[in-house]
């Protein structure tokens, strides 16, 4: 006869349990967590892709010589701000971190904005072969964070909304009492009107005529 011990119960008895313990949503909130977690990363990719490609935009709109160089400065600045704001998915929970991420982000886009508005006003620089280069895979990039942006919400929501539904609210506040919910993008003020910029750019070439910019309604995608 097979004699049994304690420790074989205990064994047995979380076999029997396992298919219990995963059909009332104990994996759920982990499960859901971890997508959230990548859409992240994907986030965080796509911005540093555009952070990756400004350096060389602005040196190609530099060699161009443009009257403006406020803009340039601003897009410059932006850059180090948004680069100098990280929220890693520890501080995901965190709304003042959060905060300042989209803000610093958004700053960006609206100086990248205001440049691409700029460029408007020189006809030699919106011909350059490498400038267009750069635009094209800046507005590709931007699309492809508004993606990144839009699925990174959806896995968040479906991640805040295991914490309070049940079953696997029962969990949220036992096993996994120390998952909190995570920040979700909102669409900025600057994402709600197109930036009203009146440049008053000063001559492209000695003895021009000064243009006047004034921007439409399209700016870049977010």
């Amino acid at each position: 006869m097979v004699r049994f011990n304690a420790r074989h119960g205990g064994i047995a008895a979380v076999v029997v349990m396992m298919p219990v313990i995963a059909g009332c949503g104990y994996n759920t909130i982990p499960t859901q967590q971890e997508r959230a977690e990548a859409a992240w990363a994907d986030v965080q990719s796509q911005y540093q892709r555009r952070s990756d490609l400004i350096p060389n935009l602005v040196a190609t709109v530099q060699g161009a010589a443009i009257a403006e160089r406020a803009t340039l400065t601003q897009v410059i600045e932006a850059r180090a701000r948004a680069t100098s704001i990280q929220v890693s998915p520890d501080t995901l929970s965190d709304p003042a971190a959060f905060e300042q991420f989209q803000a610093a982000q958004g700053q960006l886009t609206s100086a990248l904005s205001r440049l691409l508005v700029t460029v408007e006003a020189y006809p030699d620089l919106k011909a350059n072969q490498n400038f267009l280069n750069f635009q094209d895979q800046l507005e590709g990039t931007e699309n492809r964070i508004a993606i990144a942006r839009r699925d990174y919400n959806e896995a968040v929501r479906a991640y805040n909304t295991s914490l309070r539904t049940f079953p696997s609210v029962i969990w949220a506040k036992t096993a996994h009492s120390g998952s909190q919910p995570m920040q979700l993008f909102n669409a900025t003020a600057e994402a709600q009107t197109a930036p009203d910029v009146n440049f008053n750019l000063g001559p492209a070439q000695p003895g021009g005529t000064a243009p006047t910019v004034t921007p439409g309604s399209t700016p870049i995608a977010r």
